[in-house]
């Protein structure tokens, strides 16, 4: 895993010199995604410059060396990621006269590129990547990002200059890089916890969204296009599903996902697995020792607090497996220090609080390897999340009944102190018992309250009016205001399952954990993400994906071939920490301060009555308010360190 930074000035107006200290100052500012070489490459009389830092995963040579120039110098690439198939490639490219100097897929990437054009050639890769390619033959740049957003690429044009980046860090290091809070912005990160693409914290600065490619002109115009649709897929996918019966889907599913995991176990470093001991992580856990002569390294991270632990199950599944299994109980004290340090790792504001674990599971991982696969992407491919059986049965149990029935019903809901609902949950048969029942019991309160089509985006929702909490935002209204999701997807779980494949799953899920992986230099790689198997989970048949009441059953059943159904069956477990009671304990401290009203109200970017109010109501222990509040923190740690 690498850093990309690069800049264009149009017209160029900046000597070699120039350009390549402002370069390289960018480029280090991302030495933790690659800490082991960096490089910068100049064209003065362009006014180009491209920089790069190198995590080394295959071919640890000098031969694999970014930014890379093409053998007749008409490209040159600064690239992040891997592309799995690149020997598959690569011997195509052979067999058509290309030859190559060392063994790096940098070197492949850059010969499709030159030989099937930009577009043809990211349609043939398998992998993750990021990458920016200048193309001095046509004096065009092309920004591109791979098919579901695995990999990040931020980007700003403006005045004649354009700016790039593996994380705001590169831009931000150019003195000419926009720093203007875009309000509106901030009115969708205090709705979902984290801003959507294209958007940023910025106002000229954007994301480049998933499966998208960006071409630069030397006129100053731009290209932005889609070479991978994620709609698209999904349509076509439910076309096709009359064609393939429930023995045919499971069996070409399991094929497909051990194809996934072995090409993802390709590297020239120390390789490992995530274990949280859920489904996802055991069944990538379980392909890779099938494919393994020796113990594969597991990793896992355990909590004292009950509620948010599963350290024992991942042990038990490790076990079985027969894998080598390291695992940490982090204490409070050491999960509430790295808090200080969210807004340096994540850049803009960011408030999805399993932030915090994640990161814990990566530090943890990173003493013992360079490359880490993870499980992530099952729940949205496969219908894991409780919230796709919660929205539809809530959906059902609503319509009934008039809008004063359930606004009083939600009343009482709230009326319940979160300590009680804890209470009863204690004493409630454990088959019954959910995990943070007053957190549950004030969404639904927050959910009776909306109509049936307003229920999934009340479920993804911290603030449900963003707009009155930021001063002079007028909330961006993308994907999930859109009607076409509702007349395409008549079955509102797949409905659910696209949205959050195009929403939640990039821009907090993948945001997540590359961000935490490369705050500690460790490469994470999604086998469930490859878009080999994303496109064959939309032609599964919906009962495929939830069967009586259970989700991710074709999962299930190809993890019940590796793992007993014993140590998997159970219900599903968020990766959290306490956040709730460490607001009213331990970072009450630093809480009080960032939330203090007179500094809200003086910074002009929220205003302080309703922050207060929640504040207050959550410190009483009345309700819990611990979502919305993470989120004005998360944007005061950030705005302090950063703005």
């Amino acid at each position: 895993m690498c850093g990309v930074a690069g800049l264009w000035r149009l017209p160029a107006d900046a000597g070699r010199d120039e350009l390549h200290g402002v370069v390289q100052h960018m480029a280090e500012s991302l030495v933790h995604r690659g800490p082991d070489s960096g490089g910068e490459w100049v064209d003065a009389a362009a006014g180009v410059a491209l920089g790069h830092r190198r995590l080394a995963i295959i071919d640890l040579s000098a031969a694999g060396h970014q930014p890379m120039v093409s053998p007749d110098g008409r490209m040159v690439i600064s690239y992040n990621g891997e592309v799995y198939n690149f020997p598959q490639l690569r011997a195509e490219l052979e067999r058509d006269g290309e030859s190559f100097v060392g063994g790096s897929d940098t070197e492949v990437i850059l010969a499709a590129c030159r030989r099937w054009g930009v577009e043809g050639a990211v349609r043939r890769f398998v992998g993750m990547f990021a990458f920016a390619l200048w193309d001095a033959g046509e004096r065009r740049m092309h920004l591109v990002r791979d098919r579901l957003g695995i990999k990040p690429l931020y980007w700003t044009l403006r005045d004649g200059l354009l700016l790039f980046g593996s994380e705001l860090k590169a831009l931000r290091a150019h003195p000419r890089c926009p720093a203007e809070v875009d309000r509106n912005a901030l009115a969708a990160f205090m709705r979902h916890n984290y801003i959507p693409a294209p958007w940023s914290v910025y106002r000229s600065v954007h994301k480049l969204r998933p499966g998208h490619l960006l071409t630069v002109s030397a006129d100053g115009s731009t290209t932005d296009s889609a070479w991978w649709d994620a709609l698209d897929v999904a349509t076509r996918g439910l076309a096709s599903r009359p064609a393939l019966d429930e023995r045919e889907g499971l069996e070409a599913l399991e094929e497909s996902l051990h194809e996934a995991v072995r090409c993802r176990m390709i590297a020239d470093v120390p390789l490992g697995a995530f274990l949280s001991g859920g489904i996802d992580s055991s069944l990538v856990a379980a392909l890779m020792q099938a494919h393994s002569a020796r113990p594969v390294r597991t990793f896992s991270i355990g909590f004292r607090e009950a509620d948010f632990n599963e350290a024992h199950h991942a042990k038990a599944v490790a076990s079985h497996l027969g894998t080598e299994h390291t695992e940490l109980y982090v204490e409070p004290g050491h999960a509430i220090g790295i808090i200080p340090r969210l807004a340096d790792w994540y850049d803009e504001p960011f408030a999805d609080s399993s932030q915090v674990p994640t990161f814990l599971v990566c530090e943890l991982t990173r003493r013992h390897v360079t490359v880490s696969l993870s499980g992530d992407g099952g729940d949205e491919l496969f219908a894991g999340y409780n919230r796709y059986l919660y929205a539809t049965s809530l959906m059902r149990a609503v319509q009934p009944f008039p809008v004063p029935v359930r606004e009083a019903a939600a009343r009482v809901l709230m009326a319940v102190p979160p300590r009680l609902w804890e209470a009863a949950a204690r004493v409630l048969p454990r088959r019954w018992r959910v995990s943070q029942p007053a957190t549950k019991a004030q969404k639904l309160a927050t959910l009776l309250r909306q109509t049936p089509q307003g229920i999934y985006l009340g479920l993804v929702s911290h603030w449900q009016e963003p707009a009155q909490l930021v001063r002079g935002a007028e909330e961006p209204r993308g994907v999930l205001w859109d009607d076409a999701p509702s007349t395409l997807f008549r079955d509102p779980v797949e409905r659910m399952q696209y949205l959050d494949t195009v929403t939640y799953l990039p821009d907090d899920i993948l945001t997540k954990v590359d961000r935490a992986s490369m705050a500690v230099s460790l490469e994470a790689r999604v086998p469930l993400l490859d878009h080999r198997v994303v496109e064959l989970s939309w032609r599964l048949p919906a009962a495929m994906k939830i069967r009586g009441g259970v989700s991710k059953w074709a999962l299930r059943e190809v993890l019940h071939r590796h793992v007993p159904r014993a140590l998997i069956d159970r219900p599903k477990m968020g990766f959290g920490v306490p956040i709730d009671h460490w607001l009213r304990g331990p970072l009450r401290e630093w809480a009080e301060d960032l939330l203090d009203p007179a500094g809200i109200e003086a910074d002009g970017y929220l205003h302080a009555a309703p922050v207060r109010e929640k504040w207050q109501a959550h410190l009483s222990g009345r309700q819990n308010w611990q979502y919305q509040l993470w989120n004005v923190l998360m944007f005061q740690a950030w705005k302090r360190r950063w703005a």
